[in-house]
């Protein structure tokens, strides 16, 4: 194992040429689940912090509110009807082509091939998906500081406030699964695997679009310098292939180019304005009395940018950093939404690395007293967003 503690990262000895050679189906099983059981303590943390969150809401909500309910509501429940009965075909101008379409995809090809129903197929997807999200995760702060760091990065993801959304019927884990994975192997330089996963990506989430910038840059660095071949080619390909698919079936069945912009726009109220409506709401809510929700969403957009400014200090890997940024600009600076903004965010994880990297340094106890608080907070705060918060998490 490497361990990189600067801003560059490099692959083992034995990855020096990652995709030239095909690995035999079985060799690359082993290694597959030789990765697993590395992975598992910090598998087991995040499944058990997330286990205690479903605990306390199923505890809250029992037995006047239905759990199951509750994990489905807001977006959830546009998902399962995509799922269910597809796109709605512009038939009004708040249309459901409004998300995309792999988690509600993934979600219909799956349900006839389990014994659950649509809404507990949703969720268990989602909770697959978290649960791949906090391995890549690990992954990731493995390679650039050691298992512990990776430990503490993927609980981290775990225990904030709107962690409850990573639990729910909602496309956020599937992106964040992708994303990381996707990061992990440019990192590796495995550009086939960064290309596919990152056109996945794009047809999870309009948010695909900062990880098909980085994905890219780094294929174009890559080919000004002549390396790797082909691949890097391939990679800058299929990059952007799903979420400008995905835009293009949109404008050719709302009939103008700009179809899904038009329908995010005048359908649901979002727009990008350098995040002139951030800072308004935000002012709003500093000055005057407002719900939780309005002060958790403000305090996690500041912090979301210290941790960005610590982050460029510490030196992250440039295409963490870039990442990162981009979804800091692309969420903050729409228009709308003020409340969601903090779960827009959950993907952003290499915003955790730094508190991550601290808490891996203070010790277990020191670290298990900080995670212990940070849970019991994030048992309550989701609880809160859907026992209490009337709208979307």
């Amino acid at each position: 194992m490497d361990v990189v503690t600067t801003g560059e990262t490099r692959p083992p000895a034995t990855d020096s040429a990652p995709d030239e050679i095909p690995s035999a189906p079985d060799s690359r099983a082993r290694r597959v689940l030789a990765s697993a059981r590395y992975a598992l303590p910090a598998l087991g943390a995040y499944a058990a912090v997330r286990v205690l969150g479903g605990l306390a809401l199923y505890l809250w909500a029992s037995p006047s509110r239905s759990t199951e309910g509750l994990l489905t509501r807001a977006d959830g429940i546009w998902y399962l009807a995509i799922a269910q009965h597809g796109y709605d075909g512009y038939q009004r101008l708040q249309s459901n082509m409004a998300f995309f379409p792999l988690y509600p995809g993934l979600t219909a090809a799956l349900e006839p091939l389990t014994p659950l129903d649509f809404r507990k197929t949703a969720l268990v997807l989602a909770w697959i998906a978290a649960l791949a999200a906090a391995w890549g995760l690990f992954a990731i702060g493995n390679l650039l500081h050691g298992r512990r760091v990776g430990i503490m990065l993927a609980v981290l993801w775990g225990l904030l406030p709107h962690s409850i959304v990573q639990s729910m019927s909602y496309s956020e884990g599937l992106f964040t699964a992708l994303a990381a994975w996707t990061l992990y192997a440019l990192l590796r330089e495995r550009w086939l695997t960064a290309g596919v996963l990152c056109l996945l990506a794009g047809l999870t989430r309009p948010t695909g679009s900062s990880l098909i910038a980085v994905v890219g840059l780094a294929a174009l660095i890559a080919v000004i310098k002549r390396r790797h071949g082909w691949r890097p080619w391939a990679a800058m390909i299929l990059a952007p292939l799903g979420w400008l698919g995905y835009l293009a079936w949109v404008g050719a069945e709302t009939g103008r180019p700009d179809g899904w912009f038009h329908i995010q726009d005048a359908g649901w109220g979002t727009t990008f304005d350098f995040g002139l409506d951030t800072l308004r709401v935000g002012r709003e809510v500093l000055s005057k009395a407002s719900a939780l929700e309005y002060y958790m969403v403000t305090l996690i957009a500041g912090l979301a940018i210290l941790l960005f400014v610590l982050s460029v200090l510490d030196r992250q890997p440039w295409q963490l950093l870039l990442y990162s940024g981009l979804l800091l600009v692309t969420t903050l600076g729409a228009a709308g939404y003020y409340h969601s903004k903090a779960r827009f965010l959950l993907p952003a994880f290499p915003l955790l690395i730094p508190p991550a990297v601290a808490l891996a340094r203070a010790g277990w106890a020191r670290a298990a007293a900080v995670l212990t608080a940070m849970m019991i907070m994030s048992a309550y705060f989701g609880g809160y967003l859907l026992m209490v918060w009337r709208y979307s998490p």
